[in-house]
């Protein structure tokens, strides 16, 4: 399967710091400065899991997520593996440590107009070592949720205003497929 457009060159339209808005034929997309990609991060243990929320300036309000962060961002980090940079975000934005770190593969999050992949991590074995809420420059707000409650969870967010993230139907996709 192949698309007329898949051989023609690639053009950069515009490049910042984080983003770069490309052509390719007829399809424009976006992707990522530099190769840099994520890591998300699903910490699901003793029935709950955690979740973050925090203001996304794209869509105007608050954003019900799992952790997750960019890999290899910091200066200096040019070489940091995805499991490193999934420990440090989880840490970061939840204050929990993960003694277990697990590559579940790469994924992309919308393929048609994004480039971007991240690598999908479980964690486990989690510790509370800090308060979490981010770096200075993020305000994060951490969500420690029972996994029998999250149905509900979701919809009160989604009712205050909150918007959220595809991810979450990773933890409702049996539900979703068995028709519940």
């Amino acid at each position: 399967m192949s698309d007329p457009d898949a051989e023609k060159p690639e053009e950069i339209v515009w490049q910042g710091k984080f983003i770069t808005t490309k052509r390719r034929g007829r399809w424009e997309y976006v992707g990522r400065s530099r190769n840099i990609r994520a890591a998300v991060i699903l910490a699901v243990e003793d029935g709950h899991v955690l979740l973050v929320e925090q203001y996304r300036v794209p869509l105007g309000r608050n954003c019900l997520e799992l952790p997750a962060g960019l890999i290899g961002d910091d200066e200096g980090a040019d070489g940091e593996s995805d499991l490193d940079a999934a420990g440090r975000e989880l840490e970061e934005e939840t204050g929990y440590r993960a003694a277990r770190l697990e590559n579940l593969g790469t994924y992309y999050s919308s393929p048609g107009m994004v480039s971007e992949s991240f690598t999908l991590v479980r964690a486990s074995q989690l510790a509370k070592v800090g308060k979490g809420g981010g770096t200075d420059s993020e305000d994060i707000t951490v969500h420690r949720v029972d996994l029998s409650y999250l149905e509900q969870f979701i919809a009160a967010k989604r009712e205050e205003g909150c918007g959220i993230d595809v991810r979450l139907l990773l933890l409702r996709g049996h539900e979703i497929l068995a028709g519940e």
